[in-house]
């Protein structure tokens, strides 16, 4: 048996360390990544840059959150995790307090939208939350901070909705109060008159009411003055005027847009609603994407998932060549400084 030289045995070494390196990367980079880096909270979907924000849904007085099934089924099919909870309908105070409560629980950015009443809850509920970037009212009430809504309504003609309530006494545990309802002979004129007369007689059998208190509580907040609005103005409106939608929206600098819609534009026009709280999510994603840039203003470095185990798989490769390279650096030196013996290797 021939034993092997010393130069043989420095290259086969390096030639299996080579191999090995080499092998490393290429497993390394045909490794699929996960693009998310972890769970992204309790509600709502994934929170990196450029992400879409949650788009929570509120409903207003005399209604429930149904209302909003046309809406919620187009921004789902686009990607959007949507949530819609209820609103108590007890009082400005306490429903804004409980919205703020589900908010607190998403994690990532908030679109939060709200319809008649709830335009004034979310004015309130999204105060000091930096999660929200964008409020979106759909033929809102849109108080000021101590504003009172039935003062508020009172400001400009056009609605039908005062007359048409009914005042109806309830009890609870703790106490004696007045809800309101809309009469059901007047629910389809005042409060949906583009729907069919068939579908507006099951609302209003099945209408929520709303504690009279509601409409002489003082608001809270208006986080419309700090967070971007945007506004949906419903010319054919009976239950707010149409004038004061245009108002607040005015007031509050909101990028709005003007429907031949009933008060309830998000089941008669669900398509247009779900556009303008897409124009608010596209906005607010831009926001969070400018706002990940360092202080520099160059961007921050994103976890890239598969890209990054690419870029590792170089590296070996790189790795790979230089001890490559340096195995043969050894070979030729050992040859080179070692003279050659015709008696190193015997047969034995």
């Amino acid at each position: 048996m021939t034993m092997p030289s010393t130069a043989d045995l420095i290259r086969r070494r390096f030639t299996h360390v080579s191999a090995a390196a080499l092998t490393v990367a290429l497993c390394t980079v045909a490794v699929p990544a996960s693009a998310d880096s972890g769970p992204a909270g309790t509600t709502g979907g994934d929170t990196g840059a450029g992400a879409k924000p949650t788009v929570v849904l509120v409903h207003g007085a005399f209604a429930d959150a149904s209302g909003w099934n046309g809406v919620i089924e187009r921004l789902q099919a686009d990607g959007y995790t949507v949530l819609a909870p209820p609103n108590p309908l007890r009082g400005l105070a306490d429903d804004s307090t409980y919205i703020a409560s589900v908010l607190k629980n998403i994690k990532g950015p908030i679109v939060l939208a709200g319809h008649s009443y709830g335009g004034a809850v979310i004015s309130s509920a999204a105060a000091g939350n930096p999660n929200v970037k964008s409020l979106v009212y759909v033929s809102a009430f849109m108080p000021d901070k101590g504003e009172v809504l039935g003062q508020l309504a009172a400001k400009f003609p056009g609605s039908e909705l005062n007359p048409a309530l009914s005042p109806t006494p309830f009890e609870t545990a703790s106490g004696k109060g007045t809800d309101l309802y809309i009469q059901p002979a007047k629910f389809h004129e005042v409060f949906a008159a583009d729907l069919p007369a068939k579908t507006t007689a099951v609302m209003a059998a099945a209408q929520r009411p709303i504690a009279a208190s509601a409409f002489t509580d003082k608001a809270p907040a208006a986080a419309w003055r700090t967070i971007p609005s945007w506004a949906l103005v419903a010319k054919q409106d009976k239950s707010i005027a149409p004038d004061l939608e245009r108002f607040e929206a005015e007031r509050a600098g909101s990028h709005t847009v003007e429907i031949d819609s009933s008060h309830v534009a998000m089941i008669s026009h669900p398509g247009t609603v779900a556009d303008l709280i897409r124009d608010a999510a596209g906005s607010s994603a831009s926001a969070a994407s400018a706002s990940s840039s360092d202080s520099a203003g160059k961007p921050a470095l994103a976890d890239t998932g598969s890209r990054s185990l690419a870029l590792a798989g170089l590296g070996a490769v790189a790795a790979a060549a230089v001890l490559t390279g340096a195995g043969l650096v050894l070979v030729t030196r050992k040859r080179r400084d070692t003279p050659s013996d015709p008696d190193a290797s015997t047969a034995r």
